[in-house]
């Protein structure tokens, strides 16, 4: 049987994913757990379920984000500006439409 440590959960490769930490061998971001969980209430096992994720590794993106928050947060915010500064850039042209425009 091998057993799998924290670290192993986790990993960070630069070119996937912008380089964010990310569940190994997955495409989910350590930010994805956090928002998932944190902003819209998901319970851990919601998330292990629906994502098809283990118990183990749900916990270790949440343990990684708690080790590491000021920079998960940091990253959160600068991305969150970044989409509203594109917004503001590229209008929408469904809303111009439904303007009138």
């Amino acid at each position: 049987m091998v057993l799998k440590t924290l670290d192993e959960h986790i990993e960070i490769t630069p070119g996937v994913m912008g380089g964010k930490p990310r569940i190994a061998g997955h495409r989910i971001s350590v930010q994805n757990v956090v928002t998932w969980h944190e902003e819209m209430g998901y319970t851990v096992e919601q998330i292990a379920e629906d994502y098809r994720l283990s118990l183990s590794d749900v916990h270790a993106a949440l343990a990684y984000y708690y080790d590491h928050k000021e920079e998960v947060d940091r990253s959160m915010a600068e991305g969150e500006k970044f989409v509203e500064e594109m917004m503001k850039e590229t209008p929408s042209k469904l809303k111009k439409k439904l303007d009138g425009n």
